[in-house]
């Protein structure tokens, strides 16, 4: 999940807010989780479905676990739950006595948000009223998707993680008490792990965000790594298999095969990275680099599919066209609102193309390549009478910005190392299907082709805040000085007990 907001849009936003008076700002983070339940036909509408939105080589910190004794992280293995279509959770236990959960896992938000009301769409939620060591803040929050949004309060507790690191800390939580198209029909979660940096926490970065308070609190190195084993896993099963690994504070080196290819960070909010060139097949789109990145390119476990700006997704899809072996396709399947259907026991994969992304390497001069085969962006979804099997496409437009979704995530194991700001890619064990790997990693590559900064055509957001709250500075300024002018016409008391004016003072004083 990722926050939504167009750069011009955020500056006017919070100028306009503070200068104006408007006192309740919503933040619009889209929520892309597909509920994996409707009914299915050849021609199906899917329009009223939520779409979830080192140098070159080298070894990644190899750790079978942490130094300090607080993880084992063999015993971390096959802790999460789901798939890409609903979303890949972890349990947890919350207050004081403790309350199990599932958890939604989510790098590309900061708050760490349950149900804390009854809802029909989930079987339970914390009651805090039953914690006795919940503590509100008395702050309020709302958060905006932009399909759906919840709103509650803040406060603290007590959280522990049965495959987790060690111990019992206190966390920030915002308690939920009403929502709106949050929580959906299927999934088997409860709240939501934001994994981003405090930049991105609501209502401002004041509200420490659940692994830095984890790292500050009992001292695991400030890396995790995340493995998703969706892969090829039709989301209307029923049952929910281990869908992957969440590690915290280290690298499990028994989820990855060959080298591990490290990106540099861009910006520490989302983990902004820096994408170089798109190739369909081994077709280069030859698009400025610029594009890609505009406005910027984010790698997201919360969004299921691999989203495009619409001009870089147009031509990905004319390219996937004119590569495909199927003549005509309906446009429905590329929008995302019909399913494509082969007979009971076809797969379609033999039709379409790879997808490669090119990262800039930490060596900037070079980059590597990330492919995805097309078992992940063509994705089971269900069956028609048992005659038949639909497919879904797993790339969708975006309006902001580019995001590395769990249609590519489930291919690689990924490692979001903040001590040296960077995301690693290797190749996932479990991306596998029938004795084939589903992805592809290969490097180093020049980068001397491309700009040496593919985002500079464009101001990036956290920059955008620093000017905002510079001009309302700015603004308060101006408050300021507009109320010691109202404020100096007032009326005083002169020592003769009559009431007169500043003016007159003063020209008595001249007198």
């Amino acid at each position: 999940m990722a926050l939504s907001i167009s750069n011009a849009g955020l500056l006017r936003a919070f100028v306009f807010s503070f200068c104006f008076g408007m006192c309740k700002c919503y933040y619009s983070i889209p929520l892309k989780i597909y509920s994996g339940r409707f009914n299915s036909s050849l021609e199906l509408d899917l329009s009223p479905l939520q779409d979830m939105q080192k140098t070159s080589g080298g070894d990644a910190l190899s750790l079978a676990s942490d130094p300090a004794g607080l993880v084992n992280f063999l015993d971390l293995v096959n802790n999460l739950q789901g798939d890409s279509g609903r979303g890949y959770y972890i349990e947890m236990s919350l207050g004081t006595p403790g309350q199990k959960l599932n958890i939604l896992v989510d790098t590309g938000s900061s708050n760490f948000a349950v149900a804390a009301a009854p809802h029909p769409f989930i079987t339970h939620y914390f009651n805090i009223a039953l914690s006795s060591t919940y503590q509100s803040t008395q702050r309020a929050v709302a958060v905006k998707y932009t399909q759906g949004d919840w709103e509650g309060e803040l406060g603290t507790d007590r959280v522990t993680m049965p495959k987790g690191p060690n111990g019992t800390f206190t966390i920030n939580i915002a308690a939920i008490l009403a929502s709106d198209g949050f929580f959906l029909p299927g999934v088997n979660w409860q709240g939501i792990l934001g994994l981003a940096y405090p930049l991105l926490a609501r209502p401002d970065s004041s509200v420490e965000p659940f692994f830095n308070s984890m790292v500050r609190q009992i001292g695991i190195p400030d890396i995790f790594s995340l493995q998703m084993c969706g892969a090829g896993l039709s989301a209307s099963n029923t049952a929910d298999p281990a869908g992957g690994s969440l590690i915290m504070g280290g690298v499990e080196p028994t989820l990855y095969s060959g080298p591990m290819w490290y990106t540099p960070l861009k910006a520490e909010w989302y983990y902004q990275v820096e994408v170089l060139k798109l190739e369909v097949g081994d077709q280069n789109l030859n698009m400025d680099c610029r594009e890609y990145n505009m406005d910027k390119a984010i790698v997201d476990s919360g969004t299921t599919l691999l989203r495009l700006p619409v001009k870089v997704f147009n031509a990905v899809v004319e390219a996937i066209t004119r590569t495909s072996l199927i003549e005509d396709f309906s446009s429905g399947f590329w929008a995302g609102t019909k399913l494509a259907c082969w007979g009971k026991g076809e797969t379609p994969w033999k039709f379409f193309p790879k997808l490669s992304i090119y990262l800039r390497a930490t060596n900037t001069s070079q980059s590597f390549r990330i492919t995805i085969l097309p078992q992940l962006y063509i994705q089971p979804i269900t069956d028609v009478d048992g005659t038949m099997d639909c497919f879904r496409f797993g790339l969708s437009a975006s309006a902001n910005g580019l995001v590395i979704g769990a249609t590519v995530m489930e291919g690689f194991y990924v490692v979001f190392d903040r001590i040296q700001q960077r995301v690693g890619f290797g190749l996932s064990t479990c991306a596998v299907s029938g004795g084939s790997r589903l992805s592809e990693i290969a490097g180093p590559f020049t980068a001397a082709d491309v700009s040496a900064d593919c985002s500079s055509g464009s101001l990036r957001e956290p920059l955008l805040w620093v000017i905002s709250y510079a001009l309302m500075g700015v603004c308060a300024l101006v408050l300021l000085v507009l109320l010691v002018l109202l404020v100096l016409p007032c009326r005083r008391r002169d020592r003769s007990g009559e009431i007169t004016d500043e003016s007159s003072l003063v020209r008595n004083r001249i007198k």
